[in-house]
């Protein structure tokens, strides 16, 4: 599967716990949204260059991806293309979301468990089609991985730097996981100090025009990726782009009120 990549985006972040979009503030409290679907069509409508659906307990309850959820983003018939993570443990899962909608999937527990599967993924669907989401945490030992079902933080292992060494990943989400739902603080330093050099995505507290217009400038960074505050004003993402003249980004897309 190849994917034509834009040189900058702007991807909309849907977070979903037991069904329903949520407000997240530092994967630690959940405020909830409503449906997914809605939210999506919303972003559709808005122009993002991306959606990303996130469905967070799905790993950890053991229950698979959630297709329940991507049919109903397939009747939305959202013309903006899908990335979903959650629960995708195997190439079987990982085919599945494709052909129930999604245009790429985003991976986070199998990168742990079982780098091997990662492989037979991308084998399967390419690895444009691959993201690697890291939940990332600074201490005085560097940037570390945080594994949020055992709720701790360790050195990257070396079958997942290989794996980006390899070029089995396309892009790696940055996931400043303890200042999602915080304005305006994104720790930059992630972005400086990943051993790796696979173009990134970075998320979580990013909220500011200026904030945006910095983390693009990086040469590696390919997106910023938004969840919360996004969902505050429509006009939101109009304004960012506006903002953003000099990025490549997707031409606004405005709504008459």
């Amino acid at each position: 599967m190849d994917c034509v990549m834009l040189k900058k985006r702007l991807i909309g972040v849907i977070t979903v716990k037991d069904g329903l979009a949520v407000q997240s503030i530092g994967y630690q409290r959940y405020l909830p949204l409503g449906e997914p679907w809605c939210l999506a069509e919303n972003l559709d409508r808005w122009g993002v260059d991306e959606i990303l659906i996130l469905s967070i307990d799905r790993t950890g309850q053991n229950k698979g991806p959630d297709y329940e959820l991507l049919s109903s983003l397939a009747k939305a018939k959202l013309t903006t293309p899908l990335i979903y993570g959650g629960g995708i443990s195997n190439k079987n899962d990982a085919k599945k979301v494709i052909h129930a909608g999604a245009d790429r999937i985003s991976l986070d527990a199998v990168l742990n468990d079982n780098p091997l599967a990662v492989r037979d993924i991308a084998d399967v669907l390419g690895v444009q089609a691959l993201i690697a989401a890291l939940p990332l945490d600074k201490s005085e030992h560097g940037i570390q991985w945080y594994d949020y079902r055992k709720k701790e933080s360790k050195d990257f292992s070396r079958e997942l730097i290989q794996l980006f060494s390899d070029g089995i990943i396309s892009e790696v989400l940055l996931i400043d996981w303890k200042n999602e739902g915080r304005f305006n603080s994104f720790d930059e330093s992630i972005i400086k100090n990943i051993p790796f050099t696979v173009p990134q995505i970075v998320f979580g507290g990013i909220s500011e025009y200026t904030q945006v217009n910095k983390l693009l400038s990086y040469d590696n960074v390919t997106a910023v990726s938004i969840g919360n505050f996004l969902n505050y004003r429509e006009h939101t993402i109009q304004k960012i782009k506006q903002s953003l003249s000099e990025q490549h980004l997707r031409t606004a897309v405005f709504q008459s009120d």
